[in-house]
């Protein structure tokens, strides 16, 4: 008898001591979302229509919300197959408060959104202009379901058109975040800025640069970059798809790419990137400062349309160095040019190189960095050298 009683204390004492999810919900009952889209305010249709009928509240119109929402099997990133039935569905709200927004749909839909699966977070430079960074990403860096490796994008058109896609059993959510794999074959595709870094950012005022989308017949692509200036957290300006190539060079993030240019014959002649090392160095004289820049690459010449050119002639690789040296010259001078002439915002990072090579300076300089750097002499040396020609026969 006192065994059976001394077992069943026991397993009473287990049965106390284990967990278990008393505020669980199903998951089919969840709407869960892995897109996000924020635009300057626009109605929809709909919107509108229910608007007439009495149904709003108390806001003003600042920002577009559009959520992408899909199915619970579809969260692991397995696109569906049935061409018959869209696999995303898309919901739009118009107000002043992204929280507010993201309530409202709860009296629109039948399941509540969930954002524990958001993939990507897309914001027009438009709405950039008009608010801030630091406004917009408040309540999703706050909500405790949103996953701070959610990756951040900015749009050159509408946000919501990037959550659309013709192509059938194609979820764009995970349609942009698979492209980042790219980044492997090009340098035109910027490492990807999550949530926790894009908020490392903001709270110490730094520009940067987010990778850019354009869309075009129910297609994305990425081309170039936005500028977000540090200081006031709003859309300055755009990179090209060659400035975003440079960048990641700078930064070496960037071990791949082409650089194409025009031979003595005025025909085109490429080169192929298989390794490339950038060095930035500080330097100090006094009160005047100043960065040294060095490139060092090794490639291929992949391609080149002079026929009358035998690829392994002797006099062929000094030449060809010479142009495609000059061609990336060219090409940095023209990032330099734009982020200190035209938008006097640091989005390479230089503010980081200072930082550690030169502590005690940076912590005079940080509170107006940007201003400074915009008049900050930068001296570039390129060591470029072809290593081979691919194959070829004669």
């Amino acid at each position: 008898m006192c065994r059976r009683i001394l077992v069943l204390l026991c397993s009473l004492m287990i049965l106390a001591t284990q967990t278990s999810c008393w505020s669980s919900k199903e998951i089919e009952d969840l709407a869960l979302y892995a897109g996000l889209a924020l635009d300057t305010a626009e109605l929809s249709p709909t919107e509108q229509k229910l608007e007439e009928q009495g149904s709003t509240y108390t806001k003003r119109n600042r920002i577009t919300a559009t959520v992408q929402v899909v199915p619970a099997n579809s969260v692991g990133g397995i696109e569906s197959t049935d061409g018959s039935v869209s696999p995303y569905m898309n919901v739009t709200g118009t107000g002043d408060s992204v929280l507010e927004i993201f309530r409202q749909y709860s009296i629109l839909r039948e399941r509540p959104i969930i954002g524990h699966h958001l993939k990507v977070i897309v914001v027009s430079s438009e709405l950039l202009k008009q608010q801030s960074m630091n406004q917009l990403m408040d309540f999703v860096l706050r909500d405790n379901d949103i996953r701070p490796s959610t990756m951040v994008f900015i749009s050159h058109g509408r946000a919501e058109e990037t959550m659309i896609s013709k192509q059938k059993g194609v979820i764009p959510a995970f349609h942009i975040r698979d492209m980042m794999r790219n980044q492997k074959r090009t340098s035109k595709v910027l490492a990807p800025v999550i949530l926790s870094k894009l908020d490392s950012f903001m709270y110490s005022k730094r520009s940067y640069a987010l990778q850019n989308l354009v869309t075009a017949n129910g297609e994305v692509e990425f081309s170039g970059a936005g500028v977000i200036k540090g200081d006031t957290g709003h859309w300055v300006g755009a990179l090209s798809q060659e400035d975003t190539e440079c960048l990641s060079w700078l930064t070496n993030r960037g071990q791949s790419g082409v650089i194409k240019t025009y031979d003595w014959s005025n025909e085109p002649i490429t080169y192929e990137v298989k390794s490339l090392k950038s060095k930035i160095t500080a330097k100090v004289d006094g009160d005047h400062l100043s960065f040294d820049v060095k490139l060092t690459t090794e490639g291929r010449l992949s391609e080149t349309w002079n026929e009358e050119e035998y690829p392994a002639a002797t006099h062929l690789p000094g030449q060809a160095e010479k142009l495609f040296k000059k061609r990336l010259e060219q090409m940095m001078q023209s990032l330099f040019h734009k982020v200190q002439s035209d938008y006097k915002a640091d989005a390479i990072g230089f503010s980081s190189m200072l930082k550690i090579q030169e502590p005690a300076l940076w912590r005079k300089l940080e509170d107006h960095w940007d201003e400074v750097f915009s008049r900050t002499p930068i001296h570039l040396e390129v060591d470029l050298k072809i290593t081979d020609f691919g194959s070829f026969t004669l």
